[in-house]
């Protein structure tokens, strides 16, 4: 299956790779190899007119480099392209097993190779020069100076020496009650982000990353901490700033009103020379002077008329009509702008002389592009935030345009908007004890518990663009700009070309065959236009919610019960994150990239607990991302992060994933098992293998293969070997763990067989583990587990001598049965996995039905019975199966 844009010469250069992959361990032991050429193309096919700088990921077989092995880059032509690359992780042999490279702005490039060797620098270099106050970065004849603590993330942005930017501040608008129609009287507060840490971590020369850390102060206090990253090309004129914030405050006395990040620019030139900007929907541009020019009673003469509307310098006003140059001053200069996305279908600009004066309203328009800039002749800045309207409500301000000093803010969260309310959403209904809160889910399947359903430690990261520009560009440069803001280009090694190298687990490329295999790849892409339809319809955006989906639908009422205690939103429930990424490594398709890129963004922040009592834990599914009760390391799961991290070296996603390494802790604080009749015994901490042992190793693993640090490895030794030490091992369900060794305990001598355990990553995790490391005795345990989960009753009694409960989801449990036919190479077992995956009591009906008129609000698709639950786990089997016993298929 090829990457769009990738020819039929790469095409085959990464399925050579395969030969070399097929070695495994063993390959160390060989003559070292040589590898064939690596192709990298655009995940949308053709070359982007231009691009802000793409970093990506590119695994190599175990064996074949060193991590300190330098690469090249060259396009179609063989022309060297400038590239940066370092090293990802390793595998337990030392050698090179992910990579990650870099190249700079500009024009995109086709037919792109990368290979061994030494590479080539971008003429004018990313530099980096450390000083006692600030850091500057160089890129081309443009500076950024970023001082080292305050309130300023960027101090100054020059080109050729001449300052357009500075003071980049983070600001935060906060009250006390979220609205008058509570309070008599509303108290408001203003916090500026006060950095306390800053961190090189890269250097150039083709990209540089500088990490900033601290909170927001208000007075003495001090709250909302934060992480900035600031990524700088070669040959951007651009920073990328990747925002991140944790909520520490108390819902129901601190209520956010605005949170954005905000620049000055100095204004020098004629007021009839500078200019505002806003892009609208699509090619839309909202183009216009601080004093216009244009539509004036006199007429200033159609090269001075032009010259505005272009956005450049107006000729000498010698030339211009005496019956305008003299009157100039009379002409109202236009200070204040605002773009204001209130909700996913629609914005408003509106603008103002300057403040005591009216506001009038210019224009609307449905989904704003996100970019604003006020410059002019003498350079300009702009600012950007990347899904601008999936993350309503937001704002873009340009301020005091017709002084000398203009004001630039992207507004994360619109002080137009009702101010942010994180507080729960019902009075807890007279539910104090866990039998009352068991009866309650019983309903509406909330886990519910008083004061668990709080929003503390929660997070939420955005991405922006900061432009420092020497004149305002052209119209097409805006077109161009907003194009790459709605679809950022990716560069990505094509599917073939992952798939040759055993990382991941078990996948494979789509194949259409036979008839059966037709009609599964059929179903798969039919559900994914399904849920990326959903999305759209049913308007899953806004700031907190932009990248989830929801859990259940209601047919009676044509949509989804959003409203319905625990079958609101997923949360990750049964992983939707992996059906994603896995339909991505598969097929390639970006718009799958970019709904996955989304759901890792939500759920790895707002789903997850970073800080407080439940740090590392993520929250159950429901109304609220976080209000649900049950908070589980199967939601904070590392493994619905690694994909993304090794494809794209995001370093946010990096530090959610090592923040997890410790939260086995959390367990003291957190007894998952509280609630039921027989919990667990004072000091005693119980952990599943599965939602909790499994998902903490995803963690150990990814932060072993980063770090080569074997004390993670062991961590996960030391629990497969005591699992498999129980009598009845992985069916015993959990056992007594001790987090100070990653050890458990007990005789497992009852049977514990949930059928969650293995539908929150396990199963992925577990095809990558036991293909690194080699515990004979816990590889037959989990064999064992495969075999008999979904085994006949007669079969199963016949091994453990009794009748298990929870031996649910018998088609996702498919994977486990197809996984122990593979491995013990027993046909019975293949056909036994097809016939749990084909029985046509678990099946997804294949065909949706649109629904209109007053039946609904607006137009929709459903599907009978969906669930994304149902959806999730059909696509990991089917995937899963043809990857394992895909010949075991019958042709029909």
């Amino acid at each position: 299956m090829n990457l769009p844009g990738v020819n039929r010469r790469q095409f085959m250069q990464a399925t050579a790779l395969t030969a070399l992959a097929s070695g495994g361990a063993g390959i160390a032991a060989q003559a070292k190899p040589s590898a064939p050429d690596t192709p990298v193309g655009w995940i949308d096919g053709a070359a982007p007119a231009r691009h802000l700088g793409q970093t990506w990921g590119v695994p190599w077989p175990q064996g074949l480099y060193k991590p300190a092995q330098r690469f090249r880059l060259t396009d179609g032509s063989g022309a060297a392209v400038p590239v940066q690359s370092w090293p990802l992780a390793t595998w337990p042999d030392g050698s090179l097993k992910w990579s990650a490279h870099s190249v700079g702005a500009g024009a995109g490039t086709s037919g792109l190779t990368l290979s061994a060797g030494k590479a080539t620098e971008p003429a004018q270099p990313v530099k980096v020069t450390e000083g006692a106050d600030a850091i500057t970065v160089t890129t081309g004849p443009r500076q950024w100076r970023i001082p080292v603590r305050g309130d300023r993330l960027i101090d100054s942005a020059t080109i050729d020496g001449r300052m357009v930017l500075r003071d980049l501040r983070l600001i935060c608008l906060s009250q006390d009650q979220p609205d008058l129609t509570e309070a008599e009287t509303v108290s408001q507060r203003r916090s500026i982000g006060a950095v306390t840490a800053v961190t090189v971590e890269q250097r150039g020369p083709v990209r540089a990353v500088v990490k900033l850390e601290g909170a927001h102060r208000d007075g003495e206090r001090s709250w909302l901490p934060f992480t900035i990253r600031l990524y700088f090309h070669a040959g951007a004129e651009s920073v990328r700033i990747l925002h991140s914030f944790i909520f520490d405050g108390d819902e129901n006395k601190d209520f956010i009103r605005g949170l954005g990040l905000t620049a000055s620019v100095p204004m020098s030139d004629a007021p009839h020379d500078r200019h505002v900007r806003f892009t609208g929907e699509g090619d839309g541009l909202w183009a216009e002077a601080i004093r216009p020019l244009t539509g004036l009673r006199r007429d200033p003469g159609k090269d001075y008329r032009q010259a505005q509307i272009d956005g450049r310098a107006i000729p000498a006003l010698s030339g211009m009509a005496e019956t305008v140059s003299k009157r100039l001053d009379l002409i109202p200069t236009w200070g204040d702008f605002t773009l204001s996305q209130a909700n996913a279908d629609g914005f408003a600009i509106r603008k103002r002389t300057k403040p005591g004066h009216g506001w009038i309203d210019a224009q609307a328009g449905r989904r704003a592009g996100g970019l604003a800039y006020v410059g002019g002749a003498a350079g300009g800045a702009a600012l950007a935030m990347n899904d601008f309207w999936k993350r309503h409500p937001a704002r873009l301000d340009v301020r005091n345009a017709a002084t000398d000093n203009a004001e630039l803010t992207a507004w994360l969260w619109s002080p137009d908007a009702p101010a942010m309310d994180l507080r729960f959403y019902h009075d807890g209904l007279g539910i104090k004890t866990h039998p009352q809160e068991r009866e309650a889910l019983e309903i509406t399947y909330e886990d519910y518990e008083e004061g668990w359903g709080r929003p503390y430690g929660i997070a939420r990261t955005t991405e922006l663009h900061l432009w420092s520009l020497s004149a305002t560009p052209a119209r097409d440069w805006f077109t161009q700009t907003a194009g790459i803001l709605a679809a950022p280009p990716r560069l990505m090694v094509p599917p073939a070309r992952l798939r040759a190298v055993p990382i991941f687990g078990d996948w494979d490329l789509v194949s259409r065959g036979t008839p059966a295999r037709t009609r599964i790849e059929d179903q798969a892409d039919f559900l994914l236009n399904l849920y990326r339809d959903q999305v759209e319809q049913r308007r899953w955006y806004g700031f907190w919610n932009y990248g989830d989906v929801m859990h259940s639908y209601d047919s009676d009422r044509h949509e989804w019960r959003y409203d319905i205690g625990g079958y609101a939103w997923a949360n990750s429930e049964l992983s939707p994150d992996l059906w994603l990424w896995y339909s991505f490594l598969r097929t390639g398709r970006a718009e799958v990239f970019r709904l996955a890129e989304a759901m890792t963004r939500h759920t790895g922040e707002v789903d997850v607990c970073h800080i407080g009592p439940y740090k590392g834990f993520g929250t159950r599914h429901g109304v609220q991302h976080w209000a649900d009760s049950s908070k589980q390391p199967r939601v904070s799961n590392a493994a619905y992060r690694r994909i993304y991290y090794y494809l794209t070296a995001d370093e946010r996603v990096g530090d959610l994933m090592r923040d997890l390494v410790d939260s086995d802790r959390t367990l003291a604080n957190v007894d998952i098992s509280r609630k039921l009749p027989n919990p667990t015994p004072p000091g005693v901490i119980e952990a599943g293998f599965g939602t909790t042992w499994s998902s903490l190793v995803a963690a150990w693993l990814t932060e072993w293969e980063r770090t080569g640090d074997k004390r993670w490895r062991d961590r996960i030794t030391n629990g497969m070997r005591t699992i498999a030490a129980l009598k009845h091992r992985w069916m015993a369900g959990g056992a007594p763990y001790d987090p100070n060794t990653g050890k458990f305990s007990g005789p497992g001598d009852k049977i514990g067989v949930s059928h969650l355990s293995a539908v929150f990553g396990a199963v992925e995790v577990h095809a990558e583990l036991l293909a690194l490391l080699d515990v004979s005795e816990y590889r037959a345990a989990w064999l064992e587990y495969c075999t008999f989960y979904n085994a006949p009753a007669a079969e199963f009694r016949a091994r453990f001598g009794q009748d298990a409960k929870g031996r649910g989801l018998r088609l996702a449990h498919s994977r486990l049965t197809a996984y122990a036919a593979h491995h013990l190479k027993d046909p019975k077992l293949a056909a036994r996995a097809w016939a749990e995956f084909t029985d046509k009591g678990e099946q997804i009906a294949g065909s949706r039905t649109h629904i209109a008129g007053n039946a609904v609000l607006n137009p929709v698709d459903e599907v009978a019975g969906m669930s994304t639950n149902g959806v999730s786990q059909w696509g990991l089997a089917a995937y899963q199966n043809l990857a394992l016993i895909g010949d075991a298929l019958p042709a029909e």
